[in-house]
């Protein structure tokens, strides 16, 4: 396991003298050296808040801010020297390109062939040689926020930050530059830390995600873990889609739990923090987990649910499947194409899923 590079400890932000209340609560962090850590969270959750502290645009109410074990809690921005990248780029409009990137080096006191041949280099590790003498306005979005990250990485930071730097793209664009990051941060080590509240995005790029919700992190794991495995029922509800289904516990046997769902059918799921017999619980599938077939051709055998297809959305590499669940329950599948024959809409259907893959939450 890399050693930390950036220790949060005990931090709290409050979100002023007279409020009581907390952007952040409590906030026990490790930022490894060479990792990209991503905080998830929707708005309020305190993920951008976080990242301004190790900035330095937001000072801490309690707590340590460590950066190579050395505590920068309440040094001002331009003494932490790391690396910040913002969704508006921030780039001056008046300078060329390379004048851009050149700045942090410029207030640093780097001498004037050092900064052009640190210049070259980070237009060169993001894709932008020969584009030194242009002005930011005849560069596209995407460009633009090469140019930022460049700027950011040019003056060699231990860290660099990240906050939410692809919103303003469209979604192809998005898409591409997600890669364009990941492929930098992996090929130069780089150590990142990066805001979003994309939940795919977080997935595409992350080594670790920080989910975060009301001031606290939820969950903190590698992404296929915090996807296939979320340690409660707002992960299993805010990363990717979910089937949340409400029942009561019946019993717990050889590690899962049998429940009844209030639709009717019984089911088996995996105990994750919903009580002992007797007790409310929340049951949360993936679409993409639950099979479907006909009655008539059903394999899935006889434990299978039985179910009525409402409707089918064709959605290009998969069809969207909504089908009724027992006593007004409602259930989401996911089949990809090809993925054998499907019921009729108003058709009887008979749905299954591996215990391993539905989980048991406690219910709010």
């Amino acid at each position: 396991m890399a050693e930390a590079l950036v220790r949060f400890e005990g931090v709290r932000k409050a979100y002023g003298p007279a409020s009581g209340g907390y952007a952040v609560r409590q906030l026990d962090l490790e930022v490894r050296r060479g990792e990209l850590l991503t905080l998830l969270g929707p708005s309020g959750s305190g993920k951008t808040t976080t990242l301004m502290m190790l900035a330095g645009f937001e000072l801490p109410s309690e707590g340590r801010i460590l950066l190579e074990g050395r505590d920068i809690a309440r040094l001002p921005p331009h003494k932490r020297g790391i690396g910040v990248v913002f969704q508006s780029y921030a780039l001056f409009p008046h300078m060329s390109v390379a004048e851009n990137v050149a700045f942090p080096l410029e207030v640093r006191g780097v001498a004037k062939a050092e900064r052009a041949t640190r210049v070259q280099r980070a237009l060169s590790m993001v894709r932008l040689e020969g584009f030194g003498d242009r002005r930011p306005s005849q560069l596209s979005g995407g460009q633009q926020q090469r140019i930022a990250l460049a700027r950011a990485m040019v003056f060699e930071p231990p860290i660099v930050l990240l906050d939410e730097p692809l919103g303003a793209l469209d979604k192809a664009l998005r898409e591409e530059m997600q890669y364009e990051i990941r492929a930098l941060h992996q090929r130069l080590g780089l150590t990142m830390m990066y805001v979003t509240h994309d939940q795919q995005e977080a997935l595409t790029l992350s080594d670790r995600i920080a989910v975060f919700e009301g001031g606290l992190i939820r969950q903190l794991a590698p992404p296929r873990q915090i996807y296939e495995t979320p340690a409660n029922a707002f992960v299993a509800g805010f990363v990717g889609e979910n089937n949340r289904l409400p029942g009561r516990v019946l019993g717990l046997e050889e590690g899962l739990a049998r429940v009844a769902l209030d639709c009717g059918p019984e089911v088996w799921a995996r105990p994750v923090d919903s009580g002992p017999a007797g007790s409310r619980c929340l049951l949360a599938i993936r679409p993409e987990r639950v099979a479907v077939a006909p009655v008539e051709a059903s394999t899935l055998g006889e434990d299978a649910l039985p179910a009525v297809l409402r409707e089918a959305i064709f959605q290009g590499d998969h069809v969207r499947l909504r089908l009724g669940l027992g006593e007004g329950g409602e259930i989401l599948v996911k089949r990809a194409i090809g993925g054998g024959q499907l019921p009729e809409p108003g058709g009887p259907a008979a749905l299954a899923w591996d215990a391993e893959h539905a989980h048991a939450f406690a219910a709010a």
